[in-house]
Protein backbone atom coordinates (compact mmCIF):
# COMPACT_ATOMS: atom_id res chain seq x y z
CA UNK A 1 0.00 0.00 0.00
CA UNK A 2 2.87 2.57 0.80
CA UNK A 3 4.56 2.00 -2.70
CA UNK A 4 1.34 3.01 -4.04
CA UNK A 5 0.38 5.95 -2.51
CA UNK A 6 2.91 7.96 -4.15
CA UNK A 7 1.38 6.91 -7.68
CA UNK A 8 -2.02 7.51 -6.47
CA UNK A 9 -0.96 11.18 -5.25
CA UNK A 10 0.96 11.57 -8.67
CA UNK A 11 -2.44 10.48 -10.68
CA UNK A 12 -4.51 12.74 -8.51
CA UNK A 13 -2.59 15.72 -8.40
CA UNK A 14 -2.24 14.91 -12.76
CA UNK A 15 -5.85 14.92 -12.63
CA UNK A 16 -5.98 18.11 -10.39
CA UNK A 17 -3.83 20.49 -12.74
CA UNK A 18 -6.34 19.03 -15.75
CA UNK A 19 -9.48 19.75 -14.08
CA UNK A 20 -8.09 23.31 -12.68
CA UNK A 21 -6.45 23.64 -16.80
CA UNK A 22 -9.56 22.74 -18.08
CA UNK A 23 -11.92 25.42 -15.77
CA UNK A 24 -9.01 28.08 -16.70
CA UNK A 25 -9.93 27.57 -20.47
CA UNK A 26 -13.86 27.15 -19.43
CA UNK A 27 -13.57 30.82 -18.13
CA UNK A 28 -11.18 32.09 -20.28
CA UNK A 29 -13.79 30.98 -23.39
CA UNK A 30 -16.48 32.05 -21.38
CA UNK A 31 -14.95 35.74 -20.60
CA UNK A 32 -14.36 36.09 -24.13
CA UNK A 33 -18.22 35.28 -25.30
CA UNK A 34 -19.23 38.00 -22.86
CA UNK A 35 -16.65 40.43 -23.72
CA UNK A 36 -17.31 39.93 -27.48
CA UNK A 37 -21.17 39.93 -27.23
CA UNK A 38 -20.44 42.97 -24.37
CA UNK A 39 -18.69 45.33 -26.09
CA UNK A 40 -18.76 48.90 -26.73
CA UNK A 41 -21.23 49.79 -29.65
CA UNK A 42 -20.19 51.97 -32.38
CA UNK A 43 -21.14 55.70 -31.87
CA UNK A 44 -21.29 58.53 -34.85
CA UNK A 45 -21.49 62.26 -33.47
CA UNK A 46 -23.79 63.68 -36.29
CA UNK A 47 -23.61 66.89 -38.01
CA UNK A 48 -25.44 68.99 -36.30
CA UNK A 49 -28.46 70.41 -38.13
CA UNK A 50 -29.58 73.65 -39.67
CA UNK A 51 -32.30 75.39 -38.60
CA UNK A 52 -33.04 77.50 -41.29
CA UNK A 53 -33.90 77.16 -45.68
CA UNK A 54 -34.72 78.75 -48.25
CA UNK A 55 -37.93 76.61 -48.68
CA UNK A 56 -41.26 77.53 -46.67
CA UNK A 57 -43.82 75.06 -44.39
CA UNK A 58 -46.23 75.83 -47.38
CA UNK A 59 -44.28 75.21 -49.98
CA UNK A 60 -42.73 72.53 -48.48
CA UNK A 61 -46.30 71.18 -47.43
CA UNK A 62 -47.36 71.92 -51.67
CA UNK A 63 -44.62 69.77 -52.97
CA UNK A 64 -45.14 67.03 -50.58
CA UNK A 65 -45.23 63.07 -52.22
CA UNK A 66 -44.99 59.85 -51.75
CA UNK A 67 -42.01 58.95 -53.96
CA UNK A 68 -40.84 54.95 -54.47
CA UNK A 69 -38.07 55.69 -57.04
CA UNK A 70 -34.69 56.90 -56.61
CA UNK A 71 -31.59 57.55 -57.89
CA UNK A 72 -28.52 55.06 -57.04
CA UNK A 73 -26.97 58.14 -56.01
CA UNK A 74 -25.15 58.27 -51.98
CA UNK A 75 -26.50 60.30 -49.02
CA UNK A 76 -24.44 62.68 -47.07
CA UNK A 77 -24.46 62.11 -43.59
CA UNK A 78 -25.41 65.90 -43.06
CA UNK A 79 -28.48 64.80 -45.45
CA UNK A 80 -29.38 61.82 -42.67
CA UNK A 81 -28.38 64.09 -40.15
CA UNK A 82 -30.91 66.26 -40.94
CA UNK A 83 -33.58 64.22 -41.53
CA UNK A 84 -33.18 62.11 -38.35
CA UNK A 85 -33.42 65.26 -36.56
CA UNK A 86 -36.60 66.02 -38.31
CA UNK A 87 -38.24 62.96 -36.85
CA UNK A 88 -37.14 62.94 -33.46
CA UNK A 89 -34.52 65.97 -32.94
CA UNK A 90 -34.60 67.89 -29.72
CA UNK A 91 -35.70 71.19 -29.93
CA UNK A 92 -35.48 72.73 -26.32
CA UNK A 93 -33.44 72.42 -23.09
CA UNK A 94 -36.26 70.52 -21.23
CA UNK A 95 -35.39 67.80 -23.82
CA UNK A 96 -38.75 68.73 -26.17
CA UNK A 97 -38.41 67.01 -29.64
CA UNK A 98 -39.57 68.58 -33.39
CA UNK A 99 -42.72 66.17 -33.19
CA UNK A 100 -45.30 66.19 -30.15
CA UNK A 101 -45.62 63.66 -27.84
CA UNK A 102 -48.37 62.62 -25.14
CA UNK A 103 -47.14 63.55 -21.66
CA UNK A 104 -43.64 64.34 -23.29
CA UNK A 105 -42.99 60.54 -22.71
CA UNK A 106 -41.61 59.51 -26.29
CA UNK A 107 -42.59 56.20 -27.05
CA UNK A 108 -40.92 55.88 -30.40
CA UNK A 109 -37.08 55.20 -31.05
CA UNK A 110 -35.86 55.96 -34.69
CA UNK A 111 -33.04 53.33 -36.82
CA UNK A 112 -31.65 53.95 -39.87
CA UNK A 113 -30.92 51.15 -41.89
CA UNK A 114 -27.37 52.42 -43.97
CA UNK A 115 -26.60 51.15 -47.30
CA UNK A 116 -24.97 54.32 -49.07
CA UNK A 117 -24.35 57.10 -47.55
CA UNK A 118 -21.56 58.75 -47.72
CA UNK A 119 -19.10 58.76 -44.24
CA UNK A 120 -20.99 55.98 -42.92
CA UNK A 121 -20.35 51.93 -42.53
CA UNK A 122 -23.32 50.24 -44.12
CA UNK A 123 -25.48 48.85 -41.02
CA UNK A 124 -28.30 49.84 -38.49
CA UNK A 125 -28.40 52.29 -36.42
CA UNK A 126 -30.33 53.41 -33.58
CA UNK A 127 -31.04 57.14 -33.59
CA UNK A 128 -30.08 59.02 -30.07
CA UNK A 129 -31.59 62.03 -29.53
CA UNK A 130 -29.70 63.02 -26.66
CA UNK A 131 -26.07 63.91 -28.12
CA UNK A 132 -27.65 64.12 -31.71
CA UNK A 133 -25.48 60.24 -32.66
CA UNK A 134 -25.95 56.99 -34.35
CA UNK A 135 -25.46 53.82 -32.22
CA UNK A 136 -24.68 50.41 -34.05
CA UNK A 137 -26.55 47.76 -33.75
CA UNK A 138 -26.46 45.38 -36.54
CA UNK A 139 -23.53 45.34 -39.36
CA UNK A 140 -23.92 45.45 -42.96
CA UNK A 141 -26.16 46.38 -45.61
CA UNK A 142 -29.63 44.90 -44.24
CA UNK A 143 -31.47 46.83 -47.30
CA UNK A 144 -32.43 43.71 -49.32
CA UNK A 145 -33.73 42.06 -46.54
CA UNK A 146 -35.33 44.54 -44.85
CA UNK A 147 -37.19 44.67 -48.27
CA UNK A 148 -37.80 41.34 -47.98
CA UNK A 149 -39.43 41.53 -44.46
CA UNK A 150 -41.82 44.50 -46.16
CA UNK A 151 -43.54 42.29 -48.56
CA UNK A 152 -40.78 42.60 -51.39
CA UNK A 153 -41.48 46.47 -51.98
CA UNK A 154 -38.70 47.63 -54.56
CA UNK A 155 -38.32 50.78 -52.97
CA UNK A 156 -37.21 49.84 -49.42
CA UNK A 157 -33.74 48.16 -51.49
CA UNK A 158 -33.57 51.03 -53.44
CA UNK A 159 -33.15 53.83 -51.05
CA UNK A 160 -29.57 54.80 -49.44
CA UNK A 161 -30.72 54.69 -45.98
CA UNK A 162 -34.07 53.89 -44.73
CA UNK A 163 -35.82 55.15 -41.85
CA UNK A 164 -38.02 52.98 -39.51
CA UNK A 165 -39.37 54.19 -36.49
CA UNK A 166 -40.78 51.53 -33.45
CA UNK A 167 -42.66 52.20 -30.51
CA UNK A 168 -42.42 51.20 -26.94
CA UNK A 169 -46.09 51.05 -25.49
CA UNK A 170 -44.83 51.46 -21.66
CA UNK A 171 -43.61 54.55 -22.01
CA UNK A 172 -47.14 55.97 -22.50
CA UNK A 173 -49.17 53.68 -20.86
CA UNK A 174 -47.54 53.38 -17.77
CA UNK A 175 -49.68 56.71 -17.17
CA UNK A 176 -52.41 56.27 -19.73
CA UNK A 177 -53.32 52.62 -19.80
CA UNK A 178 -54.26 51.46 -23.15
CA UNK A 179 -55.12 54.79 -24.68
CA UNK A 180 -51.33 55.42 -24.46
CA UNK A 181 -50.85 52.87 -27.79
CA UNK A 182 -53.17 55.29 -29.28
CA UNK A 183 -51.39 58.11 -28.38
CA UNK A 184 -47.97 56.27 -29.79
CA UNK A 185 -49.62 55.69 -33.26
CA UNK A 186 -50.83 59.17 -33.17
CA UNK A 187 -46.73 60.20 -32.51
CA UNK A 188 -45.60 58.22 -35.59
CA UNK A 189 -47.86 60.07 -38.16
CA UNK A 190 -46.73 63.36 -36.38
CA UNK A 191 -43.07 61.85 -36.73
CA UNK A 192 -42.72 60.82 -40.16
CA UNK A 193 -44.51 63.87 -41.67
CA UNK A 194 -41.77 65.31 -40.24
CA UNK A 195 -39.74 63.23 -42.51
CA UNK A 196 -41.92 64.08 -45.47
CA UNK A 197 -41.37 67.80 -44.75
CA UNK A 198 -37.70 67.20 -44.37
CA UNK A 199 -37.63 65.50 -47.29
CA UNK A 200 -39.23 67.71 -50.20
CA UNK A 201 -36.53 70.54 -48.59
CA UNK A 202 -33.46 68.46 -49.25
CA UNK A 203 -34.74 66.98 -52.44
CA UNK A 204 -35.20 63.99 -51.25
CA UNK A 205 -37.77 61.32 -51.73
CA UNK A 206 -39.52 59.10 -49.03
CA UNK A 207 -42.60 56.90 -48.91
CA UNK A 208 -44.35 55.63 -46.02
CA UNK A 209 -44.56 51.57 -45.63
CA UNK A 210 -46.86 50.37 -43.37
CA UNK A 211 -47.10 46.88 -44.59
CA UNK A 212 -44.53 44.45 -43.20
CA UNK A 213 -43.30 41.16 -41.21
CA UNK A 214 -42.99 42.85 -37.72
CA UNK A 215 -40.99 39.92 -35.99
CA UNK A 216 -38.30 40.14 -38.80
CA UNK A 217 -37.90 43.67 -38.84
CA UNK A 218 -37.37 43.08 -35.39
CA UNK A 219 -34.74 40.33 -35.83
CA UNK A 220 -33.17 42.18 -38.68
CA UNK A 221 -32.70 45.86 -35.84
CA UNK A 222 -32.11 43.22 -32.46
CA UNK A 223 -35.02 44.68 -31.47
CA UNK A 224 -36.66 43.73 -28.01
CA UNK A 225 -39.83 41.87 -27.69
CA UNK A 226 -41.53 45.01 -26.15
CA UNK A 227 -40.24 47.18 -28.96
CA UNK A 228 -42.89 47.35 -31.78
CA UNK A 229 -42.37 48.40 -35.78
CA UNK A 230 -44.85 50.98 -37.08
CA UNK A 231 -43.24 52.63 -40.46
CA UNK A 232 -40.73 52.01 -42.96
CA UNK A 233 -39.37 55.53 -44.63
CA UNK A 234 -36.99 54.63 -47.75
CA UNK A 235 -35.24 57.30 -48.67
CA UNK A 236 -33.07 58.51 -52.23
CA UNK A 237 -32.26 61.00 -54.46
CA UNK A 238 -34.93 62.18 -56.57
Amino acid sequence: MNEKQPIVRIISRAAGICGMAFLCLTVYLACGSSLSAGENPVTIKLPEPEYTSKLSVEEALLKRRSVRDYKDQPLELAEVSQLLWAAQGITDQRGLRTAPSAGALYPLEVYLVAGNVSGLSAGAYRYVTDGHSLVKVADGDRREELCQAALGQASVKKGAAVIVFTAIYERTTGKYGDRGIKYAHIEVGCASQNVYLQAVSLDIGTVFVGAFHDSRVRELLNLENNEHPHCIMPLGKK
